[in-house]
């Protein structure tokens, strides 16, 4: 059992073990969208060791270690002491959140041609070209981006991790797949190389 803080994050989970040629669904493994960190005692009580008894791993944002490992303790989970205890146990944090791990490991450059596969780069265009956005990183930008609009974050990092080849997975989103291969004792192939970057697009 995976847990995530979001759809977005569950959508790249799935997207990278779906390129490795993995069903997570049919080895019995489960991604599950929270819906924010502060669900996490309320999910950890109902599949932990209070609940279905499974074996838990997860991801969460670096700013939120403090609520996740607090609410895995609260559900019955023992976690480790120290900076690595939340590791040792299959939780995996990311920098800022998944989705910068995803931008940064594909390359501001390369992912706008995910974004036009979504059907969105002019709309991306428009925002670079905003006055609000002037002197923004492209980095800030794609995040500006991928924030705004109904289903856009979870489509955007569903394409964004699927685009990824094998060496550029972040390395959160890495960890949390091997536990899921370690419950299921087997190996996964990696996933295809990435597609060639698009340079439509040019923050300003």
């Amino acid at each position: 059992m995976v847990l995530v803080e979001g759809e977005s994050d569950r959508q790249a989970v799935l997207a990278v073990a779906e390129a490795s040629g993995r069903d997570l669904a049919a080895e019995g493994i489960e991604v599950v969208a929270m819906g924010g960190i502060t669900n996490t005692r309320t999910f950890a009580q109902r599949y932990g060791p209070q609940g279905q008894g499974l074996h838990l791993a997860g991801l969460y944002d670096a700013a939120d270690e403090a609520k996740c490992r607090n609410g895995l303790l609260a559900a019955g989970v023992r976690v480790p002491d120290g900076a690595g205890g939340l590791a040792a146990i299959g939780f995996h944090g990311c920098s800022a959140d998944l989705e910068d791990e995803l931008i940064r490991a594909l390359g501001a450059d390369a992912a706008p041609a995910v974004i036009e596969k979504a059907g969105d780069l002019r709309s991306l265009q428009r925002l670079a070209a905003m006055p609000a956005q002037r002197g923004w990183t492209r980095e800030a930008v794609l995040r500006r981006f991928f924030g705004a609009g109904a289903g856009r974050k979870a489509r955007c990092a569903r394409l964004l991790a699927a685009a990824l080849a094998p060496e550029q997975i972040p390395a959160p989103l890495a960890a949390v797949l091997a536990e899921t291969r370690n419950d299921q004792g087997g190996s996964a192939e990696p996933p295809s190389p990435a597609q060639p970057a698009s340079a439509a697009f040019r923050a300003r």
